[in-house]
């Protein structure tokens, strides 16, 4: 398989999850869904590097504050839009 096919499939995996974690494929919110994704799994591999980052750059880890919170938003409102649907 050619690299170009591969990115193109695992691009399909991401909107995939964002679309089952939030409700939605929207390029933006699928742009965070990925950030989201990637620093979590680097803050459960690797705490002391995510501690350093955050010290490094306060200023992104207000952000990433912000963009988890939205996420975890969003992910409550699909789960009750869904849960209600399903009522």
């Amino acid at each position: 398989m050619d690299q170009k096919t591969f990115a193109m499939q695992f691009e399909a995996l991401l909107e995939k999850y964002a679309e089952l974690l939030v409700g939605t494929t929207d390029k933006d919110i699928t742009e965070k869904v990925k950030m989201y994704a990637l620093y979590t799994h680097i803050a459960k591999t690797m705490p002391a590097l995510t501690r350093h980052w955050n010290a490094l750059y306060p200023d992104a880890k207000d952000e990433m504050k912000e963009l988890m919170a939205e996420i975890k938003r969003l992910n409550e409102v699909h789960r009750n839009t869904k849960a209600d649907s399903q009522a």
